[in-house]
C-alpha cells in the first residue's frame, strides 16, 4: 500500500508495449462499487475472496503488466497464482515512507480504524516476509523517480530473460 505499484506499472506497461491491469480497478469494476464499501459491506474476508478471483483471472492473460492491492499476498493461492504465471516485482518500502505517502487513507480501508503508521508497520512486519519469498525482483523505491524506477526494472529484466 502506497509503494507505487499502479504508477509504476502504467509506465512499465507503456514501456514494454503490454497492457496495463489494476487489480484493484478490475474488483471495483466487476462489482460496481468503490474497494471501501466492499470492505464495509463484506468485510475484509469478502474483499479478499473477490480480490483471488480476480488475480485467478487476469493472471491467465498474456502480455500484461499487473498491479495487486498491497494485501492481494496474504492467500497462498493469490502467491501461487503470481509466482506460477509470471514475474513479480516486490516494490520495496519500508513503514515510514509508506506512512508518508499514504497519509489521508483515503480509499485505504485497511488505515480508517487507528493510528496508520502502527498499522503500517504491523502490515509491512506480516507482508514483506510473503513479497520476498516470490519476489523475482527487489526494487527499492525510496529516492529514485518513477523513470528511474522504471528503467532499472526493464534493465533488470532484460538481465534475467
Amino acid at each position: 500500500m502506497g509503494a507505487g505499484k499502479s504508477t509504476v506499472g502504467k509506465l512499465l506497461a507503456r514501456k514494454l508495449g503490454r497492457r496495463f491491469l489494476d487489480a484493484d480497478h478490475a474488483i471495483e469494476e466487476r462489482c460496481g462499487v468503490k474497494i471501501p464499501v466492499i470492505f464495509d459491506m463484506e468485510g475484509e474476508e469478502g474483499f479478499r475472496k473477490r480480490e483471488a478471483q480476480t488475480i485467478n483471472e487476469v493472471t491467465s492473460e498474456n502480455n500484461i503488466v499487473l498491479a495487486t492491492g498491497g494485501g492481494a499476498i496474504l492467500l497462498p493461492e493469490n502467491r501461487r497464482f503470481l509466482s506460477e504465471r509470471g514475474v513479480v516485482i516486490y516494490l520495496h518500502a519500508n513503514p515510514i515512507e509508506l506512512w508518508h505517502r499514504t497519509k489521508g487513507g483515503e480509499g485505504r480501508p485497511l488505515l480508517r480504524n487507528g493510528d496508520a503508521k502502527k498499522i503500517l508497520e504491523n502490515l509491512y512486519a506480516v507482508r514483506d516476509p510473503l513479497y520476498r519469498e516470490i519476489a523475482d525482483h527487489v526494487i527499492e523505491t525510496g529516492k529514485p523517480s518513477v523513470n528511474q524506477l522504471v528503467n532499472t526494472l526493464i534493465m533488470q529484466l532484460e538481465l534475467t530473460a
